[in-house]
């Protein structure tokens, strides 16, 4: 595996093994010449749209304050100490989609988005830690940033952002446009705009086990079978009527004991789950989608290749996309590895698809899930 100067020439097996969870890695110009993807206005603009997600956070007279979006007015540029955050950029820019995926080294599985933060001189939304692993590259302008391997996360109470109670910094970095500070999770930091900057943020999924668990057991509902109704042939007089008879307890304990699942029912459930869009992403189909006919011409001279809002997974013999799951045989799991693994797939491939999975990639061009080209 070549080194990448991404991480700092390393290799990324390097950079698993030695930061990911563990500890922080500061890369100079991890991309030399970095500029912003996306202008203030067009960020500006993204805010305002109610499907996007985002945030403005001010510090004033040493009160904070955050608004969630849509964000039709911000503050002027020239005040100081305000931020405004823009979640999930990767979904409405090609280029922001192109340098998230530059972080595959990890799996899609756990990639999240590329979030953008505009601050203006001195901004920032305090000390604080993430849950997450994150890469934070500098894009425009200067960020102050102090970080700290302190044990304490104590939050201060009744703010509207969580921000440290008690936060010392143990090392101190000024990043430039084109360095990257990578953070683990639970690591306490602090990034404070030095003039206006721009800092993208890439984010990883850490879901809790507890939300996984109430997930899986909604997954399962729709799937376990439990014949048969309540019946007690055998009652005896209820000497405390209020009371929940044993032989009824013990026959549901025995009925519920009957729920089984097994790595096959979680990889599936896993796979719906981790592929879902979040709740704000909506897929846009072809204004005048071709015939079948011709789409599958085209597709054979052009190939496809997966909607940036797309997000497709694989375990064994299934398949899941967008929420969706599926089992394929041998010859259609190696077009499908192939789209989901390379997120594009060339028309020659795809002359070795079964009419079940061209069947279904058409389905999936008319709903906006693949594109031409």
């Amino acid at each position: 595996m070549k080194k990448l100067q991404l991480l700092g020439n390393i290799t990324p097996a390097q950079f698993l093994r030695d930061y990911w969870h563990k500890k922080p890695l500061l890369i100079r110009q991890a991309i030399p010449g970095f500029k912003p993807l996306l202008s203030f206005a067009k960020l500006a603009e993204l805010a305002r749209q109610n499907y996007v997600e985002s945030r403005l956070v001010t510090l004033r007279g040493g009160q904070w304050d955050m608004q969630h979006g849509p964000l039709t007015e911000l503050p002027q540029r020239s005040e100081r100490e305000w931020t405004m955050l823009v979640q999930g950029v990767n979904l409405h820019d090609q280029r922001a989609d192109e340098l998230l995926r530059q972080f595959r080294f990890v799996p899609d599985a756990r990639l999240d988005d590329l979030m953008v933060s505009y601050a203006s001189d001195g901004g920032g939304v305090g000390p604080h830690f993430d849950s997450y692993d994150v890469f934070l590259l500098q894009a425009q302008g200067k960020r102050r940033w102090r970080i700290s391997a302190q044990q304490n996360l104590d939050l201060v109470e009744g703010l509207p952002l969580k921000i440290l109670a008690d936060f010392e910094a143990e090392e101190e970095f000024v990043l430039e446009p084109g360095d990257m500070l990578y953070l683990p999770p639970h690591y306490a930091h602090d990034g404070v705009a030095e003039g206006e900057c721009m800092t993208y943020s890439i984010g990883f999924r850490s879901p809790s086990f507890q939300e996984l668990g109430e997930a899986f057991l909604q997954f399962m509902a729709d799937s376990i079978d439990l014949p048969g109704r309540y019946a007690d042939p055998d009652l005896t007089l209820a000497k405390n009527p209020a009371e929940i008879p044993r032989d009824m307890l013990a026959t549901v304990t025995e009925e519920l004991n009957k729920v089984r699942w097994d790595e096959e029912d979680v990889t599936i459930f896993l796979g719906e789950y981790l592929s879902e869009p979040k709740h704000n992403v909506f897929f846009t189909g072809p204004a005048k989608p071709l015939t079948v006919g011709r789409f599958m011409e085209t597709a054979a001279k052009k190939g496809l290749k997966l909607s940036s809002k797309t997000l497709m997974l694989y375990r064994g013999k299934s398949v899941f996309i967008n929420g969706e799951s599926f089992a394929v045989g041998r010859a259609d799991k190696v077009v499908l590895d192939v789209l989901a693994n390379e997120r594009r797939i060339d028309g020659e491939l795809l002359g070795s698809a079964t009419d079940d999975v061209l069947e279904a990639l058409y389905t999936w061009y008319q709903d906006g899930w693949v594109e031409l080209g």
